[in-house]
């Protein structure tokens, strides 16, 4: 069972939101892809998606008879969902434990909530902090501004 895997009746761990037809950027496929098109594809170097594999925050990944990876589309929707949370700052150890929940099944359901509940919460203070920071940006280059605007004018 790979991490997004789930038995009848438990809740579906989906790692992006269901939407129709090919994803943005994704390689045009097979639902199987080599590591150097997923590497495109995501950004992430061979080196980063084989140690992703090593520290389990990606499921087993296919293999050809030859030992090839050969990623799927289920593959491309997890590290989908591991870049938006990289994006959000959410330390590997955390992502890690996530996938570790995923792959435990449906009595961690909780626990994950309660991880991505914490980590949305940490996500909101730092946006706020962002804004705020923001602020002061647009008030000093409105001072900056006004001033050019006064010395062009000869005032």
């Amino acid at each position: 069972m790979t991490v997004l895997d789930h038995a009848p009746g438990e809740v579906q761990d989906r790692a992006v939101p269901c939407r129709p037809g090919p994803q943005p950027g994704r390689p045009q496929g097979r639902d199987r892809y080599t590591i150097s098109e997923v590497a495109e594809y995501t950004g992430l170097s061979a080196h980063t998606l084989r140690w992703y594999e090593r520290i389990g925050l990606m499921p087993h990944v296919d293999r050809t008879h030859t030992g090839q990876r050969r990623y799927t589309d289920r593959d491309l929707d997890w590290l989908d969902l591991v870049g938006r949370l990289r994006l959000t700052g959410m330390p590997v150890a955390d992502m890690v434990r996530y996938a570790q929940m995923v792959r435990e099944g449906e009595h961690t359901v909780a626990a994950r909530e309660r991880l991505l509940s914490a980590h949305r919460d940490d996500v909101r203070r730092r946006i706020a902090e962002l804004r705020s920071t923001l602020d002061v940006l647009d008030y000093k280059i409105d001072i900056y501004a006004d001033a050019r605007r006064r010395a062009s004018e000869g005032v």
